[in-house]
Order: C-alpha cells, then sequence, then structure tokens
C-alpha cells in the first residue's frame, strides 16, 4: 500500500466545551433529521412496493378499452406471458390444456378417416420454397430466413417454414407411385413463423404459432373435395361443440383464397366487442396446382397414362383460444366452456373463522376433500382450495378471473342441511343442491354452462349480421359493428373497389374501425336465392352477382 500523506502537526484536536442547552438542541436536531430520512424512505419504498404489485382483479373495461382488457384477460387468468421477441409469447398451461383439448380431439377425429401423424424440418431450401411461385407469393413478405451459422454467413439461406407444402410435396412425389399408393393422407402438429406484420396481439395474429397441417392426395378430385368438407366439418365442431362459439361455414372469394388453391372453405367467428369477423380455420382444396408443379402422380389404372393426384390442405391454430377470450371473457376476467376448462369445478371451504374449533376444522376439510373425491371419480376436471393463508373472498375472485366455469361453496351451515352451493361462472347464478347425487347434479349443470353460453354467443352473432344491397347502407352497418350479407358478382377487382369504398378513411391496423370491408365468406347456407332484379353491393359494377357474401372487418 501506499503512504497517505498527513500534514505535520495533524492531530486530533479537543472540541470547545458546549453547554447542556446547546448540546440537548443539537440532538435534538439529529432526531428530526432521522425521523424525516425514515419517513422519506418509508415512503419511497411504498410507491415501488405499488409499482411491483400486481392487482388481482380488472381494471380495464371490454367496452370501453378492449386491447386492454383483452392484455389484462390474458395475464391476469396466467394465460401468456410476455417474451422478449415481439410477436411471440409463452403459453402456460392454462392455456396450453385448451390447445390439448382441441388436438386431442381433432386428432382422434382425423385418424378415424385414415390420416396418419406425421412430422417434417422445419427448415425450408430457397429452392424448395420457391419453385411454387404463385403459392409463395402471399407468403413471401412473411418468410423469415436463417442467414448466418455463428459469425459465418450461410452459402444459402435458409427459410423457416410459414407453412409446409414446398416442404412436404417433394417426398410425396418419391413415395406416389402408383394408384395404390392412394390416397396419401397426412398430418402434423408443429409450429410455423410468419413475421412481417405490425401489430401482434396474443393467439390472435403472432410471430409464431402453434397449429396441425393436413396434406393429403387422392386418385380423384370427388374424393378429394369430399374430404375438404368433411375436415371444414370436424373444424365447425371444435368451435361449436368445445369452445361454444358460433361459426359460418362458407367458400372464400377468388380474391380471399389461398395461394395456389382451387377453392378455399372456413369457417368464420364474430367477435361482437370490436365488430370484426376472424377466419378460425380453413379446409383447402388444392386441385391438381401442386401436383404438376412438383410432379406427383401416378400410372392410372384405367388409361395407363400418368395421371397427377388432387392434393388437399387443412389447418387449425392456436387462434382459437383467442377467439374464445374474445368472444366469451367479460369484466371479470376469463368465462371458460367447461369442455375445454382444465379445472371445471373448483372447490372452496367457507366460514372457518379464527374461533373454529381444530377438530370442526379437519372435519370440515375432510367433507370438502370427500366431495372432490366424488366428483374426480366421475370424470370431473375438479380442485379444492385449501390454502389457508387467503380468505374465502379472495379465492373466489381468484378463480373467476380464471374463468373455472362452477364454484362450489361448501360451509358450516351448508354440512349441517348435507347440501352445497354451486355458482355459475358465465351468470352469476347461485344454486343450493343436496349432497345426495352431487356428481350427477354437477354433470348436468356443466352441460347446462356449455349450451347456454353457446346459445348467448349464437343469439349475439345473429344480431350482428344485417342484409344490405347498397355500399352506403354496409358502410353504416360496418359503422355499427355488423357483418353485412350482400349480393356480389366474385370478381377480384370489384372487391377490391368495395373495401377501398367502404372505408371511413386510414388506420394502421388493418380490420379497425376506419377499414373497409372484406368478404369473409360466402356462406353456404344462404339467406335466399339471388333473383333477377338484383345487383351486385358495389354500385359501379355492372356483373350479375353469384350469391350472397358475407361482408365485415376481421382481424
Amino acid at each position: 500500500m501506499g503512504k497517505i500523506d498527513v500534514p505535520i502537526g495533524a492531530g486530533p484536536t479537543r472540541a470547545p466545551k458546549s453547554s447542556k442547552k446547546e448540546d440537548t438542541k443539537r440532538e435534538s436536531k439529529k432526531m428530526e433529521k432521522k425521523v424525516e430520512k425514515k419517513a422519506a424512505n418509508c415512503q419511497e419504498s411504498q410507491v415501488a412496493g405499488l409499482k411491483k404489485m400486481t392487482r388481482l382483479g380488472m381494471e380495464a373495461k371490454k367496452e370501453e378499452n378492449l386491447p386492454e382488457w383483452y392484455t389484462q384477460v390474458i395475464t391476469k387468468s396466467e394465460m401468456i406471458e410476455y417474451y422478449d421477441v415481439s410477436g411471440c409469447y409463452i403459453l402456460r398451461p392454462w392455456a396450453f390444456s385448451i390447445w390439448d383439448t382441441i388436438k386431442n380431439f381433432l386428432d382422434e377425429e382425423i385418424k378415424k378417416l385414415g390420416v396418419e401423424n406425421c412430422y417434417f424440418p422445419i427448415f425450408v431450401s430457397r429452392l424448395a420454397l420457391e419453385k411454387e411461385k404463385e403459392h409463395i407469393q402471399d407468403f413471401a413478405p412473411e418468410v423469415a430466413w436463417v442467414t448466418k451459422s455463428g459469425d459465418k454467413a450461410l452459402e444459402e439461406p435458409i427459410a423457416i417454414r410459414p407453412t409446409s407444402e414446398t416442404v412436404m410435396y417433394p417426398a410425396y412425389a418419391k413415395w406416389i407411385q402408383s394408384y395404390r399408393d392412394l390416397p396419401l393422407r397426412m398430418n402434423q402438429w408443429n409450429n410455423v413463423v410468419r413475421w412481417e406484420f405490425k401489430h401482434p396481439q396474443p393467439f390472435l395474429r403472432t410471430r409464431e404459432f402453434l397449429w396441425q397441417e393436413g396434406h393429403t392426395a387422392f386418385e380423384t378430385r370427388e374424393e378429394a373435395e369430399s374430404e375438404v368438407f368433411a375436415i371444414l366439418d370436424l373444424y365447425a365442431t371444435i368451435y361449436t361443440d368445445l369452445l361454444a362459439v358460433p361459426v359460418i361455414k362458407g367458400r372464400k372469394s377468388e380474391k380471399e383464397k389461398f395461394a395456389g388453391a382451387d377453392f378455399t372453405t372456413t369457417v368464420e367467428a364474430f367477435v361482437p366487442a370490436s365488430g370484426r369477423g376472424i377466419q378460425g380455420a380453413t379446409s383447402h382444396m388444392l386441385g391438381q396446382n401442386f401436383s404438376k408443379m412438383f410432379d406427383i402422380g401416378f400410372e392410372n389404372p384405367e388409361t395407363k397414362e400418368r395421371s397427377h393426384v388432387w392434393q388437399n390442405s387443412w389447418g387449425i391454430t392456436t387462434r382459437t383460444i383467442g377467439v374464445l377470450v374474445m368472444v366469451h371473457a367479460d369484466n371479470k376476467g376469463l368465462v371458460l366452456p367447461p369442455r375445454v376448462a382444465s379445472v371445471q369445478v373448483v372447490i372452496i371451504p367457507c366460514g372457518i373463522t379464527v374461533d373454529t374449533k381444530q377438530e370442526d376444522r379437519n372435519r370440515h376439510y375432510e367433507l370438502c376433500m370427500q366431495l372432490e373425491k366424488e366428483l374426480a371419480g366421475n370424470g370431473i376436471r375438479v380442485k379444492g382450495d385449501y390454502r389457508d393463508n387467503y380468505s374465502p373472498g379472495w379465492k373466489y375472485s381468484h378463480w373467476e378471473l380464471k374463468g373455472v366455469p362452477l364454484r362450489i361453496e361448501l360451509g358450516p351451515r351448508d354440512i349441517k342441511k348435507d347440501e352445497f352451493v354451486a355458482v355459475r361462472r358465465d351468470t352469476g347464478d347461485k344454486t343450493s343442491f343436496s349432497r345426495a347425487n352431487a356428481a350427477e347434479r354437477v354433470k348436468n349443470l356443466l352441460d347446462t354452462i356449455q349450451h347456454s353460453m353457446l346459445e348467448k354467443a349464437t343469439q349475439e352473432m345473429k344480431s350482428h349480421i344485417k342484409e344490405c344491397f347498397s355500399l352506403s347502407d354496409l358502410a353504416e352497418e360496418l359503422d355499427r359493428k355488423n357483418m353485412i350479407l350482400a349480393p356480389f358478382c366474385g370478381d377480384k377487382e370489384c372487391e377490391e373497389k368495395i373495401k377501398t369504398d367502404s372505408a371511413r378513411g386510414t388506420d394502421a391496423e388493418p380490420g379497425a374501425p376506419a377499414m373497409g370491408a372484406k368478404s369473409l365468406c360466402s356462406p353456404f347456407d344462404q339467406p335466399r336465392a339471388i333473383t333477377e332484379d338484383m345487383k351486385c353491393i358495389h354500385p359501379d359494377c355492372s356483373k350479375k352477382p353469384e350469391k350472397f357474401t358475407l361482408f365485415g372487418r376481421s382481424y
């Protein structure tokens, strides 16, 4: 260590004597400063604590601030966690369990049709991706490319799949040589990446998402078309029977169909709070477009000539979860349909106080656990909340926020009467039931909740569908947050004019309130037949309308 220079003659000095009065005054000032400092530190700690504290309940209202409300629902109900890459999100078990239910149902149903699961790589060569130019043109802005390995640039960039047609079909060309190799029906559960967009929303519009994609090949067009509609029916069933969300089945316009497809079928859902439609799932009839491009063919047993196969592709994504939230959740939080809820029933002991004897407390919990065991034994997904560091009221709010369909309250009075109280999440209705045959009563109530949620959503969607025969009326109904059924010729240019001329101005986000009408689908269930006196909805169009088409703003 270096020396410290001390001035010559420096040393301890004796302070002059002071009076007791001055000493007392000095100590008093020191004490005042200590108190002030402690108070300031305490105030800073309280402010910091408030900043760190996460409030349990909802603060935004669905009807006042939909984006903020949606964010609060999916985060406070513990569905997602935000991630440091924009447009990518962590799916927590509460959300992933819903996807598991959808996956398990669909996987079982498509296997009944003869579909087999497989897996193809996530990476796509530039050569394969660009082989079908019309198809990839729509995806080109969204393709993410790997260009480096460590610090070394790759000789050839590799794409991360936006979809798998160009990944799978070169292999199909090898595997299919004879009519005996048909049909080939494969599906994969995977993730895809679509990068280019400005307004990510968890579940609804993300850069990476989970889905299944089915890719099938048939000898005849009739076989392929039959499957297209069978798959679409399964997708509709997922929405109506599992998610309790009504959908409209229909055919996409030429402008909106999947690039490279002969035609695209869709199930379209509706979000009343925003007045916007949302594509739920699609099933595409690809015709022979891809089979000719990738030379997927076989020797025709009748003509002995080489024929190209007829192909389909179809998919449903984790967007389903976002649709469920938008349609059913309310200002208290998430509302889950029983069939997709990982916890269908929560049991909460109540009425236990500090004065409750330990013997009575133990007996109370024992009876709750007996009920839990009985319900679980009858196939009901049930959870008992026996945490003693939270009050019953806090637990009610917690499980309401998470959307559990049914809450069972069991208090001392209920035990004496041999009853339990059931509270519905969807309506808030509270009913007392006899403890006898509890499982049967709860099952029936869960079924009632499921059907009630679908019925409510169906009626709300129907009330937002209006028929229009002029573009000005169409624009007005758009502003009233409605979807519109209108006669339409089906022409691409005409559709673009409808979108432009029904807009109220410009907006950064596609589908937002100022945007014009987009064709959602031509419903299979038409409101009425097109008559001779009907004209296309655009006043400048002289073409004969083909069908009633559903128009609206969309996600």
